[in-house]
């Protein structure tokens, strides 16, 4: 597994040529890709020209969104679906295999089967898509309690839920995008994770939890920098990774108003100094 700096994940809005600088000078070993940003600059110049730059920066080429719109209606879905094979065809040409999105855990007027069903059905075009140009698809499941509390129907907020809605697309290349933070607030286990497969993991996020709250009362959009409070368990959870062979990227992924408000470059080299922490936490070279 690699370190990979993602602006977005932590507020970041630069060009990429901002983000290069970004993460090299703060040593990140890769940067997740804005494709839309890089599909309009490969039509300027090259792909060739971006891929000298990213080789330049020494930056392993990281993951990528998903582009396509597929909780809302019909026309805007399938206005992204028609885009993605564009999206898809330069991440290849870029040397980046790994797209993924995120599953909201609730429906007000879907119950669980029929909201599988709608997720099957609207994700199985986008993944076979990504899988006809060499792309794996990660699909996160968010795991805080308080985030379905109030709706109608509870869905997928677990690891298992993760795999189940990826066996029913059924195009052989979905697995998971695994945050820590959703590991911890579906009380996930360092077990569940070493009986994954590398396969099954396409992609990971980490973050911490405020102490002083109790896991179900966590709230999705207040998280920490990873090994800030130590509320979760990081080293058990990478040292599980590197346990199944995980080669993908590991991007910092906090909803921190007080990391939010540090300047671009220090936040950073905050995000990065974190990863050092873990990384030296878990053992890991």
């Amino acid at each position: 597994m690699f370190t990979s700096l993602d602006p977005g994940a932590i507020g970041i809005s630069v060009s990429f040529e901002e983000a290069l600088q970004l993460a090299r000078s703060n040593g990140f070993e890769g940067l997740d890709l804005p494709l839309k940003e890089l599909l309009t600059r490969a039509r300027q110049t090259s792909v060739q020209e971006i891929k000298e730059r990213l080789q330049e920066a020494q930056l392993r080429p990281g993951a990528w969104g998903l582009p396509v719109d597929f909780r809302g209606d019909e026309e805007s879905y399938q206005a992204g679906l028609a885009q993605l094979p564009a999206y898809a065809e330069l991440a290849q040409a870029l040397g980046s295999s790994r797209c993924s999105t995120w599953i909201l855990p609730f429906s007000d007027t879907r119950d669980y089967q029929a909201n599988i069903e709608f997720h099957a059905s609207r994700l199985r075009p986008v993944a076979q898509i990504l899988a006809d140009h060499g792309q794996r698809f990660g699909l996160e499941f968010v795991g805080p309690k308080t985030m379905r509390a109030g709706h109608r129907y509870e869905f997928i907020s677990t690891i298992a839920g993760g795999l189940e809605l990826g066996q029913q697309i059924g195009t052989g290349n979905t697995g998971l995008l695994l945050d820590s933070y959703h590991w911890y607030t579906a009380h996930g286990s360092v077990a569940e994770i070493q009986q994954l497969t590398n396969q099954q993991v396409v992609y990971v996020h980490v973050n911490d939890a405020p102490a002083g709250r109790a896991v179900d009362e966590q709230l999705d959009s207040e998280r920490l920098l990873p090994g800030a409070s130590g509320v979760i368990d990081i080293a058990g959870f990478l040292q599980a990774l590197q346990s199944i062979g995980y080669d993908g990227p590991v991007v910092v992924e906090p909803f921190n108003a007080e990391h939010r408000a540090l300047p671009y470059a220090e936040r950073a080299r905050a995000t990065r100094e974190s990863l050092a922490k873990i990384w030296q936490q878990a053992g890991l070279r």
